[in-house]
């Protein structure tokens, strides 16, 4: 190994040190410290020898562990963060993932769907499917808000499966602050999910 590469290798490694387990990083995290071939190949040198994990193509991890488990699954909000990251990009949880952080689902979806004003792409990670889906600025206008979640997830249930019970789970999930955020964000909903957005957010009577 020459000398820029070992110390390419070292700066690498002092970083990932530094970082909680479970953090996901790829080589674009580290771009300021090296040619990017050498930081590819000390990310590489790195997973070979067991400091971090290889989860996909460009995709890495310092795993959390469980005594009895061994190596714990990343978070795949954490991937797709790691992922829309190296493009600078915004994030929105949607379909099925929506609805399951909200609670409406208790399935854990196989392909979870992320909306995007990055590239789309695609990363497997073992039986679970991360997709970033490029989609319209508008889409994306509430993106890293909780109505952004709502409004995902509500699309994905439908307006003839949003009944009483989905209405008293949003009611008692969201706090104060965040009925207050629908109030905010109606206009970038769909008609009738802004309607269901004002039924949630609406004073409850004593």
């Amino acid at each position: 190994m020459g000398k820029q590469a070992a110390s390419v290798d070292s700066r690498v490694l002092a970083r990932i040190r530094r970082q909680r387990p479970g953090t996901v990083f790829t080589p674009a995290d580290f771009v300021d410290l090296g040619p990017r071939n050498a930081v590819d190949l000390a990310l590489s040198r790195n997973a070979r020898a067991g400091a971090i994990r290889k989860l996909a193509r460009g995709v890495y991890d310092l795993p959390r562990r469980d005594a009895r488990l061994g190596d714990l699954s990343p978070s795949p909000d954490d991937v797709a963060s790691a992922l829309a990251g190296r493009d600078g990009a915004r994030l929105q949880a949607s379909g099925a993932h929506a609805a399951n952080l909200l609670g409406l689902s208790d399935q854990v979806p196989v392909r979870l769907t992320f909306l995007t004003d990055g590239r789309s792409r695609q990363v497997q990670l073992g039986r679970q499917q991360i997709i970033l889906k490029h989609t319209t600025p508008r889409q994306m206008a509430t993106a890293g808000r909780i109505s952004g979640t709502v409004i995902q997830a509500l699309r994905w249930l439908g307006q003839d499966h949003v009944d009483d019970r989905v209405l008293s789970i949003l009611r008692r999930r969201l706090s104060d602050a965040d009925k207050r955020q629908l109030q905010q964000d109606l206009r970038y909903a769909p008609t009738w999910v802004a309607d269901v957005m004002r039924r949630i957010a609406a004073p409850s009577v004593q």
